[in-house]
């Protein structure tokens, strides 16, 4: 059981931080990260905070007082993509370590310079997602680690939707610049194949923006125009380092499909990974052959089972206080951010750009439990 615990302050308070808070708080089946002990949450909108703070009987204060405070060593940065960077910066300028939402920064410079920031002044960066650590992606990393796949070819990955503004209730950050589904939902679908696959080597991609405004569909905001700033339907390839190739689509602008989120096709067999923006789901095999059937892989590893939003902080904090690497780290997440903004460039300029950021693939989760620990 954990005996130490790092103090931690939750910068933003919008819809996601409930789902952190309950994660680490415990909630319904979840059994909550102890590790993590919540000395308070901040928003530029003091009332917000407050309104958060009570729901979940914790405190509320200034950003200023949360940099200050001397009890806590982690920031948990979930404000708007937009300013993920400045606040993050703020963070480590304070001397805090800082995990933030996804994405790390809106463009790969930003990004770097926040790790290099953090990299000088001997700091941890850590960014969502953490769904890659859920058990059943696991799993499916485990099946790809056992060789049953044979080599690699490849795979697809699609997330496709109608657009977010039928239920969200302030959407308008989705359609400008620093949204767009690549932005938005990219991060899990590649964060998860660089987890199953190794690093990206290339990317190619086509893009398209048809509609320049959408009608908000959503309360509380039903029937204002939003500006559309970035591509809302992306297709592409990812060429891994290993030499597989992963077709890719994202988009806002898709109705209804029947695409998996991710498949993954080797020589002997092929794999079905659930969708990465969740921790379980299920994970099916198919060896070469006849055969139609498409067999259940049992899912045996931890954290399949709800919303553990919060696994990779609770992670980042016991590698802080054990000196050991963190998992959703802010190399993936940089690396990540380059695939991404080479989406847009490959586009936009018509040629493969080459990924130039090294990552290694995070350590199987099951290498931290063997003592009951994250």
């Amino acid at each position: 059981m954990t005996t130490k615990r790092l103090g931690v302050g939750f910068i933003g308070t919008g819809n996601i931080s409930s789902a952190y808070l309950r994660a680490i708080i415990g909630h319904d089946s979840l059994p909550g990260f102890p590790v993590l002990d919540i000395k308070g949450l901040a928003d530029m909108r003091p009332e917000a905070a407050q309104a958060r703070a009570s729901e979940f009987g914790l405190e509320a204060m200034s950003i200023e007082d949360m940099l200050a405070d001397s009890e806590i060593a982690l920031i948990v940065n979930l404000t708007i993509p937009r300013a993920h960077a400045a606040v993050g910066l703020r963070a480590l300028t304070a001397g805090k370590h800082v995990y933030s939402e996804k994405p790390l920064g809106i463009n790969f410079t930003e990004g770097k310079i926040l790790l290099d920031t953090a990299n000088k002044a001997g700091l941890r960066v850590g960014s969502a997602p953490d769904t890659f650590l859920g058990g059943s992606h696991q799993q499916a990393r485990a099946v790809v680690d056992s060789g049953a796949l044979g080599q690699i070819v490849g795979g697809t990955a699609f997330m496709q939707v109608p657009g977010h503004e039928a239920w969200h209730p302030d959407p308008a950050f989705y359609y400008d610049i620093g949204g767009g589904p690549v932005l938005d939902m990219g991060p899990y679908y590649i964060t998860d194949l660089v987890n199953l696959l190794g690093p990206v080597a290339r990317v190619s991609a086509m893009a398209s923006r048809l509609r320049l405004t959408r009608p908000v569909l959503s309360e509380p905001k039903q029937g204002q125009i939003m500006d559309v700033k970035v591509d809302t339907h992306v297709t592409g390839s990812l060429g891994f380092a290993n030499g597989a190739v992963v077709q890719v689509g994202m988009s806002f602008d898709v109705a209804a499909h029947k695409h998996v989120p991710l498949e993954l096709y080797g020589t002997e067999a092929s794999l079905i990974v659930p969708d990465p923006n969740l921790f379980g789901g299920d994970v099916e095999f198919k060896k070469r052959g006849r055969e139609e059937v498409w067999t259940p892989v049992p899912v045996t590893q931890p954290y399949a089972d709800g919303n553990y939003r919060s696994l990779g902080v609770a992670d980042m904090a016991q590698a802080i206080l054990d000196n050991r690497p963190h998992r959703a780290n802010g190399d993936l997440a940089l690396h990540v951010l380059e695939v991404m903004e080479a989406f847009e460039v490959a586009s936009r300029e018509g040629r493969t750009v080459e990924i130039r950021t090294p990552v290694e693939r995070p350590e199987p989760l099951a290498m931290s439990l063997k003592d009951g620990r994250i």
